[in-house]
């Protein structure tokens, strides 16, 4: 199995909330990968009606999953990563460019730093066109769980 598979069967999330198809890149000091939203994805129904856009909530998300929890399930391979819980603490995003149904997105992330459990990024996302849809910072921490 390569190390792509294994961070990517370790991540907290299932259909419909995964929005990692594939991580292309990943080291000590960031992360790449890749998203293609489905046409049918339940949110285009609402959001908004009639003019489907993917609201700003989900690209924060893709940048989340793929830039900061892909990167410290990678930057905790040491530890069993199946004790771990993981938990955005704060994000801070400017968007550019509208998503519809359908589009792939890249997300690059870059490590801020990693400390005390607490992993911070810079993280962008562009469409296929290479063109900036959004970018910003995004913590988050990781914890062993707590026996119950």
């Amino acid at each position: 199995m390569s190390n792509f598979e294994y961070i990517l069967q370790q991540l907290p999330y299932r259909k419909p909330f995964l929005f990692v198809d594939t991580l292309h890149t990943i080291d000590q000091n960031g992360a790449e990968g890749s998203y293609t939203f489905p046409e049918d994805s339940y949110f285009y129904e609402g959001h908004f009606f009639g003019n489907p856009v993917t609201p700003g909530a989900i690209l924060t998300e893709v940048m989340a999953q793929i830039g900061v929890v892909c990167l410290g399930i990678f930057l905790t391979t040491e530890s069993p990563t199946d004790n771990l819980e993981i938990a955005m603490t704060s994000t801070q995003i400017d968007f550019y460019k509208p998503v519809f149904p359908g589009e792939t997105v890249t997300v690059r992330s870059t490590k801020e730093y990693f400390r005390f459990n607490k992993l911070k990024c810079k993280v962008e996302m562009v469409n296929s066109r290479a063109e900036l849809v959004c970018r910003g910072t995004i913590a988050g921490m990781m914890k062993a769980k707590a026996h119950a």
